[in-house]
């Protein structure tokens, strides 16, 4: 789900199950006009249930929760049929936590010690369909790139189509199939399917890991 109406506030949910911490974010958001904090949740059964019930544009989910953490809890958001925006939310920097949560479909990876400024500009970057990604965590993702391809199946940009390749540009200027479509003019439908067909041949798991490799590989200039 991608924002096109702009007049209002968008919404967001928080699951996280430190009490100090979700009253810290309310308080924030509370001085933004167009960021609106429509719900809060300690525990990710009851994250679950408010977003269903309110359907908000996106959800700012805790990595490490007792009980169902946060990849499970995010993967039961997509399995329910959220369509929304998730950005992971933790203090975790760690390499595996950090691919786990963007192979598993989140769409942003911030960490809880980030600038409270720099926090409110990425989620008003992330409403606006944009993937989001701490600025310290660019690096360790390359590198885990890096080291795939060492491997025998390294991604090859010359197996792309023209088409492939221009999407991917735009993948790796962090938009949205939404907004990918609409810049090509093309159905969204048809960027999944793209997206689809090029993360397979470049041998990835999220569009992501696609994004990333085209930076460092100077296919999005």
């Amino acid at each position: 789900m991608t924002r096109t109406d702009h007049d209002t506030p968008a919404t967001l949910l928080l699951i996280d199950d430190h009490p100090l911490l979700r009253r810290g974010v309310a308080q924030l958001l509370e001085l933004e006009d167009d960021l609106d904090l429509a719900g809060e949740a300690g525990e990710p059964e009851v994250g679950l249930r408010l977003a269903g019930e309110l359907d908000p544009d996106m959800i700012l989910l805790d990595l490490n929760m007792p009980g169902m953490d946060g990849i499970a809890t995010l993967k039961a958001l997509r399995e329910q049929g959220y369509a929304g925006r998730i950005v992971m939310f933790t203090v975790s920097d760690h390499e595996e936590d950090v691919v786990a949560a963007l192979r598993s479909g989140a769409d942003g990876y911030l960490l809880k010690d980030m600038d409270p400024d720099e926090m409110v500009r990425q989620l008003r970057q992330a409403a606006l369909g944009r993937m989001v990604i701490s600025e310290s965590l660019t690096a360790l993702l390359a590198e885990a790139l890096r080291s795939q391809r060492n491997q025998p199946a390294a991604p090859d940009i010359h197996s792309l189509t023209q088409r492939e390749r221009e999407i991917l540009r735009e993948l790796a200027a962090g938009l949205s199939n939404k907004l990918i479509a609409r810049k090509l003019d093309i159905t969204e439908g048809t960027v999944k399917v793209h997206v689809k067909h090029l993360l397979k041949k470049l041998n990835l798991r999220s569009r992501v890991e696609a994004a990333v490799w085209a930076v460092q590989e100077g296919v999005d200039k």
